[in-house]
């Protein structure tokens, strides 16, 4: 039973990865800022769950840790993007 885990793990991350090249595309090639700004927020929470996987297939909290920095670090973030988009102004 350990061994389907394993291997449904690495198979959640790779389509996780497949899923970030495709919204890295979206940002590349986006046609409005919104939908680049919507693509970045996508990849910081693919990334996020691609932390999570990590951690799970290692067996290491640190990567969970990690991820919960991430995690506060990409909702700031998306706030302040968001909030320049729609004033021109950061603070």
């Amino acid at each position: 039973m350990k061994e389907v885990f394993g291997v449904l793990l690495a198979v959640a991350l790779v389509i996780h990865v497949g899923l970030i090249s495709v919204a890295v595309w979206r940002v590349w090639r986006g046609e409005t800022v919104l939908d680049r700004l919507l693509a970045a927020d996508v990849i910081g929470t693919l990334v996020l769950a691609v932390f999570v996987l990590m951690g799970l297939i290692r067996q290491n909290e640190l990567f969970i840790d990690v991820a919960l920095g991430f995690a506060a670090l990409t909702f700031i973030s998306t706030i302040a993007l968001a909030r320049y988009i729609a004033r021109r102004q950061i603070f």
